[in-house]
């Protein structure tokens, strides 16, 4: 009896901590979920930034200027990659630029069928080059069309071997420098060229404050999806 009345004596009341738990309003729980959203939002503020440029920074890959045997000006972007490459060619940089034949747009083919004469992505490139006053001799056009990064440095690459080329300095946006670097460092892998990155100097492109414009908002979220697209498909 005894041993009976011990072991009752020693079972803990169970009904407390459903009462308990029963006790908590809904209203705390609403305080609580107010208190939580407050401190995220506030660590939100405070850490966006820093994460936000780490984030703008990663994407701009550049090497300090230095010589090589070939300036290669990526399609695309005209004006501020034009004029990153006819700086880099006055400053001695290198003696040949590159321009790539950029896919034409669609209905070209029916206008030149017309007889009008519109002016290709590269012709636009090398009369701007030759306006801020590139020799025509230093211009190297290629003849084989291409629409997309890994397409273009391939032809680049056939480009490099043909003429002997060693090093080479890419001119693109800063946006675009990462992913352009990673993929003539992937194509170029068996070789000994050695590839530089310039990312040109006139884009408003800046990695502190990118992501308050609309416009570098919306690149900067396509070009993290084309690295991943690329880290997929080619290996970069």
């Amino acid at each position: 009896m005894t041993d009976s009345n011990n072991y009752q004596q020693e079972i803990p009341y169970q009904g407390e901590p459903s009462q308990r738990a029963k006790s908590i309003r809904p209203s705390t729980i609403l305080k609580w979920l107010i208190f939580l959203f407050v401190i995220i939002y506030l660590l939100m503020s405070y850490y966006h930034a820093p994460l936000l440029t780490r984030l703008g920074r990663y994407l701009v890959m550049e090497y300090p200027p230095e010589k090589s045997d070939l300036i290669v000006c990526m399609g695309g972007g005209n004006i501020e990659r034009g004029l990153a490459t006819a700086d880099a060619y006055k400053e001695g940089l290198a003696p040949k630029i590159y321009i790539s034949k950029v896919q034409t747009p669609d209905g070209y083919g029916l206008l030149k069928e017309k007889g009008i004469d519109y002016p290709e992505e590269g012709d636009i490139l090398e009369n701007l080059l030759l306006d801020l006053g590139v020799p025509k001799t230093a211009i190297i056009r290629s003849d084989s069309e291409v629409d997309n990064t890994w397409d273009e440095v391939r032809s680049i690459k056939e480009e490099v071997e043909k003429k002997g080329f060693k090093s080479i300095t890419i001119i693109t946006t800063p946006i675009h420098s990462r992913r352009s670097w990673l993929v003539f460092r992937k194509v170029f892998e068996d070789s000994d060229v050695r590839i530089l990155s310039l990312p040109s100097k006139y884009s408003r492109f800046k990695a502190e404050d990118w992501w308050k414009d609309r416009g570098y908002l919306r690149d900067v979220l396509f070009e993290y999806e084309k690295l991943l697209y690329y880290k997929l498909k080619y290996h970069i």
